[in-house]
């Protein structure tokens, strides 16, 4: 592979738990080391697989142990034939690298973040999150836009870092699978998304609308869900930019849902209603 010095790419093991290189890695966990480095941390072997089938080209590193490379054994044999660096690692390494990886880590270099000029010209739906803040949030987010077959997933506003091993962890390498975009907070943002043929459809307890039969014409025509903040929601700012406002009808008593199940809801209904 270009950019790679010819040789064998299966390395040494590395048994040292308090190494530079797996200080290193550890560190990524946290934003400063990742934007100075320009390297971020995959974490898992669902993650780390889709990471070496879909952007091969920007892995860095794998790290698996023993017990991982017998578990999985497709994701050594994949970064092989990629051309990719693995490294066997202990037990203890793989810990001291991170606690939630399940004996398989990547390295991968951050590609510089995409805006709207990168949202493909044919796309019909796309899942607009408005500053949002919890990685775990986002990531579910997007692992769901990816698996209602959007178009892309973008991020209007100051919204965490899609970076964040966290969110990568939440959206079990969906992150890898369709665009995911910055964008300029929504009031700014939304004439370019409508000059991209879309319709705004916010989901939102104000809404005149209630998801249902009466949303399905909105939703075969192209569009863009538009979701807010986890506390606040969308500001009366947001909701004056969009061209419908969406209620999910809720029968119970719970007074409304969580990020990740609304948009599970609202991007379903549109996959539906153009089946």
């Amino acid at each position: 592979m270009t950019g790679r010095p010819a040789g064998p790419r299966l390395r040494d093991t590395l048994s040292n738990p308090r190494a530079d290189r797996v200080r290193g890695v550890r560190a990524l966990a946290g934003r400063s080391a990742r934007k100075r480095s320009g390297t971020y941390l995959v974490e898992g072997p669902q993650a780390v697989r889709e990471a070496v089938r879909f952007v091969a080209a920007d892995v860095r590193d794998v790290y698996v142990t023993d017990d991982a490379r017998v578990a999985h054994p497709e994701i050594v044999d994949e970064a092989l034939e990629a051309g990719l660096y693995v490294h066997p690692v202990t037990d203890e390494v793989a810990v001291a690298m991170s606690g939630d990886a399940q004996g398989v880590i990547a390295v991968v270099t951050a590609r510089s973040e995409a805006d709207l000029d990168s949202l493909p010209s044919d796309s019909t739906l796309v899942a607009v999150l408005s500053a949002i803040r919890d990685p775990g949030n986002l990531g579910a987010a997007i692992r769901v836009a990816d698996a209602v077959g959007a178009d892309a997933v973008v991020l209007a506003g100051d919204c965490v870092d899609p970076t964040s091993p966290k969110v990568i962890r939440a959206s079990v390498g969906s992150v890898f699978h369709l665009p995911v975009l910055r964008a300029a907070p929504l009031a700014d943002s939304a004439s370019l998304l409508k000059a991209r043929g879309l319709a705004l459809v916010a989901a939102d307890v104000s809404g005149a609308m209630e998801l249902g039969r009466a949303t399905e014409p909105v939703l075969r025509e192209p569009h863009a869900w538009v979701f807010g903040n986890e506390a606040w929601g969308l500001t009366d700012d947001e909701l004056a930019a969009v061209d419908h406002v969406v209620r999910i009808p809720i029968s119970g008593h719970a007074e409304s849902l969580n990020l990740a199940t609304a948009a599970a809801v609202c991007l379903y209904a549109s996959r539906f209603s153009r089946s």
